[in-house]
């Protein structure tokens, strides 16, 4: 396996990753910043309130976008096998 096929099959691997995991983690991150303005305006500063919110969306968005993920995963998987099967 040369240095190109290596470099190719990371690239995949974090162009996978980035697409399972940036939705969850830009949602998160935009609960959070809502939340937080939230709690300074109202001077409420209470752990649980910037939690469980955050708890709920992520449980809504692996619900809605599980498939899609799954989806976008085993492409991959797949890809990995077929890379390993021309190799040998």
């Amino acid at each position: 396996m040369d240095s190109s096929k290596i470099a190719e099959v990371m690239q995949a691997a974090m162009s996978a990753g980035m697409k399972v995991g940036a939705p969850i983690l830009i949602t998160s991150l935009l609960i959070g910043l809502i939340i937080s303005v939230f709690q300074a305006a109202t001077q409420i500063h209470e752990q649980t309130l910037t939690f469980v919110p955050k708890l709920i969306v992520t449980a809504i968005l692996l619900v809605v976008l599980g498939p899609w993920m799954t989806e976008v995963m085993s492409d991959f998987i797949y890809y990995i096998f077929d890379v390993m099967l021309k190799i040998y």
